[in-house]
């Protein structure tokens, strides 16, 4: 009976702590919500969580853009650049997985090797070599930089993850779907892309969430307003004058993570599935 009720107390205890962590790890979100139904004035001069007075200003503002870049173009531009490395990574990065993991072919070891090296390199190392071979090119100022490399599976940590499901799965079914006629490609087409759909859903959501998040390299290649995405369209709000539309700032965040909630819930179960099943979870 005691340990019982020791185990309830203990128990108790780290729900009531799972609890407050959550609601701290929360408080910033709802804080950002709730202050984007604040008048500009009360933002920060108001230290209530609920405001006084709600408004939808600061969405018709912010929604309208700067000047004459209207808010819509931005996401239309991140929607754009996310669909374009999202299908690019799924399929080639699943290619270069498959072969890693399935085919046999000269210093395959080696390779695999190498390019889990690149894992461990900053990327910021090679910030300048990239634009002076891009501005060569003459990308600068083009979508081509954010989404041309993922025509070569340069996402190393997705390849892994690719690889490390693949060798999971039995290789008997290659033999079985030699032994019916099915070649290298076919093999991959109806045997490996079928089963693998959980890590290829890791895939298309981590690819997703770091291209809309992804600030540096968009500001970086970017320089025409009309071009630019949802990360730069918020950064145009804040003024170094010290006129920045704070209001407006925060409605347009509060809808820029719009999409990645809805992504992210609705892909929960397979996301979970594909991490873990992939030997990356501990």
């Amino acid at each position: 009976m005691r340990r019982q009720t020791g185990r309830l107390v203990y128990a108790g205890f780290a729900n009531l702590i799972i609890i407050i962590l959550g609601i701290g790890m929360l408080y910033p979100v709802i804080w950002l919500i709730m202050a984007s139904f604040k008048e500009g004035n009360t933002i920060f001069s108001d230290p209530s969580l609920i405001p006084k007075t709600v408004t939808l200003q600061n969405y018709l503002k912010g929604w309208q853009g700067i000047g004459i870049v209207g808010f819509g173009t931005f996401f239309k531009n991140s929607f754009f650049i996310c669909a374009i490395c999202v299908v690019f990574n799924a399929i080639f990065c699943s290619l270069t997985a498959y072969a890693f993991g399935r085919l046999k072919f000269p210093g395959r070891n080696f390779w695999f090797a190498l390019m889990m090296l690149t894992l461990m390199l900053p990327g910021h190392v090679t910030t300048i070599p990239r634009y002076i071979i891009f501005r060569t090119f003459g990308w600068i100022d083009t979508y081509l930089p954010l989404v041309i490399p993922k025509l070569f599976a340069t996402d190393a940590f997705f390849i892994f993850l690719l690889v490390q499901f693949i060798r999971s799965l039995p290789r008997d079914l290659d033999e079985s779907a030699l032994i019916d006629g099915c070649g290298k490609f076919g093999i991959y087409i109806r045997i490996i892309v079928p089963l693998t759909v959980p890590a290829l859903i890791t895939t298309v959501l981590f690819t997703f969430l770091w291209t809309w998040d992804d600030f540096f390299n968009q500001l970086l290649y970017l320089n025409s307003p009309p071009k630019y995405t949802v990360p730069m369209g918020l950064r145009l709000f804040i003024d170094s004058s010290g006129m920045s539309s704070w209001g407006s700032m925060f409605a347009m965040a509060v809808l820029s993570i719009v999409p990645c909630f809805i992504l992210f819930f609705s892909l929960q179960k397979y996301f979970v599935q594909g991490i873990a099943t992939t030997g990356i979870k501990g």
